[in-house]
C-alpha cells in the first residue's frame, strides 16, 4: 500500500469520512451473471482442480461521495471477506495455494493475465470484482497510473505466496484442501459464486 493510500485509510477508519455503512454498500452493488474462466496446470502455476476463476463486470457502482476503495472494503467484510489491503496488482506470476482472494478495482484500469502463461489476460476497470479460488495464477500485465485494487479473504485459509516451481509439488495437494468459503464476497449467501464453487 502507498504511504498516500495507507494515510488516507487511516483518515477514514478514524473520522468515517467518505466511508459508507454496510447498507450503503450493499446498495451500490449491481445484479451481474458470473464470468467464468478455468485453467489448466501449467507446470508453474497448478490453478484449481474444480473451481474457476469468477469474474463480476461492473458489479460495484462507485459513485463520487465515497471512497472507492472504502466500498470494497465495507462490501468484503460485510460477506465475511477481511484482512482487506489495498494496492495494484504484482507483475509476477503469482498465486496462493492456501487461500482464495477476491480482488474488486476501485480505481482505474489494467490487463491482468490470470492462470499463468497457458492462461488468459483480461482488461479490468473500476467496479469490476475477479474472485480467485486458491492455486489462480495473477500477474499485472500493464495498469493506468491511477490504477487501485482491494483484496481481502475469507476466513478460513492461511495467505501464502507461490512463485516457483519449487512451490508446486506442495501447492498440488494443499489447494483442493482450501474449503469452500460461506459467502461470495459481492452477492452473499446466494451469490453466483456458490453455484460456481460447488462442494464435492
Amino acid at each position: 500500500m502507498s504511504i498516500v493510500q495507507s494515510i488516507k485509510k487511516a483518515a477514514e477508519q478514524v473520522t468515517g469520512a467518505a466511508r459508507p455503512d454496510r447498507q450503503h454498500a450493499a446498495d451500490l452493488v449491481r445484479p451481474r451473471k458470473s464470468n467464468e474462466f478455468r485453467f489448466g496446470d501449467d507446470g508453474l502455476v497448478p490453478n484449481h482442480p474444480s473451481w474457476p476463476l469468477v469474474v463480476y463486470r461492473g458489479a460495484v457502482m462507485l459513485p463520487e461521495d465515497f471512497d472507492p476503495a472504502a466500498v470494497m472494503e465495507e462490501l468484503f467484510s460485510a460477506n465475511g471477506w477481511g484482512e482487506s489491503w489495498r494496492n495494484g496488482i504484482y507483475d509476477y506470476v503469482h498465486y496462493h495455494s492456501r487461500i482464495h482472494e477476491v480482488l474488486g478495482v476501485a480505481r482505474g484500469t489494467a490487463k491482468v493475465r490470470f492462470g499463468g502463461k497457458k492462461g488468459r489476460t483480461l482488461a479490468l476497470k473500476a467496479g469490476d470484482v475477479a474472485v480467485l479460488p486458491a492455486g489462480t495464477g495473477h500477474q499485472r500485465i500493464s495498469a493506468s497510473d491511477d490504477f487501485l485494487v482491494v483484496g481481502a479473504y475469507p476466513p478460513s485459509g492461511t495467505y501464502d505466496e507461490c512463485t516457483t516451481t519449487a512451490d508446486h509439488a506442495k501447492a498440488v495437494a494443499t489447494i483442493p484442501r482450501v474449503g469452500r468459503p460461506r459467502k461470495d464476497p459481492v452477492y452473499g449467501s446466494k451469490g453466483p459464486l456458490l453455484a460456481a464453487w460447488k462442494k464435492d
